[in-house]
């Protein structure tokens, strides 16, 4: 018989490997976001250029599952696989708290356009899904990816962008559900006069 967490993307079980900082991500710190638009779970496409010329963070995830649909065999074996979910509804849950902080949020990920929408009006996000299924993002910033049954997904990461530069990298997130938080804190004291 099944786990009942085998079909609850909500719920991180326990156990989960956690995931290593293998440096794929040093090289983030300074760039500049690319200028190009990517598809949105709004009526408009969002160029990045113009919106991390705002404050903004931007997470990237896997893939987000349904409820009552299976975990593949394996997912929860891969080191920051799961959590998608909690990620993404931690990060709505905090978003005044982001915005009062004056940025917005964007979530990323190379899963396709209508499992997006599909996700964001279930669970009510109150910020964008950005669509990088054809992975020009992905690859522009030369960010870190696995393969799982012959699929290519980009691992879970966070950025800080200010003035159109990344200023802060999230990697390895662990545990996924607390990824908004981390942030938080970061975010806090950067405002704290020193």
């Amino acid at each position: 018989m099944k786990d009942p967490l085998d079909t609850d993307p909500y719920t991180l079980p326990k156990g989960l490997p956690v995931p290593i900082d293998d440096g794929a991500c040093r090289h983030l710190p300074g760039m500049k976001m690319p200028s190009f638009s990517l598809r949105s779970t709004a009526t408009h496409d969002v160029n990045l250029a113009d919106a991390s010329r705002r404050n903004a963070v931007f997470f990237f995830y896997p893939e987000t599952g349904k409820p009552g649909a299976l975990i593949p065999d394996g997912w929860n074996d891969i080191p920051g696989a799961r959590g998608c979910t909690p990620q993404s509804c931690a990060f709505r849950d905090h978003y005044q708290e982001f915005k009062k902080l004056g940025f917005e949020i964007y979530g990323v990920s190379t899963q396709n356009l209508d499992e997006q929408i599909e996700f964001a009006e279930r669970n009510n996000l109150p910020y964008q899904l950005l669509n990088d299924s054809d992975f020009r993002l992905t690859k522009a910033l030369r960010l870190p990816t696995f393969e799982f049954e012959s699929k290519t997904f980009v691992k879970r990461l966070a950025l800080v962008v200010k003035r159109g530069r990344i200023e802060r990298v999230f990697y390895p997130i662990f545990p996924p559900d607390k990824n908004a938080e981390f942030v938080l804190e970061y975010l806090r004291a950067k405002q704290v006069p020193s």
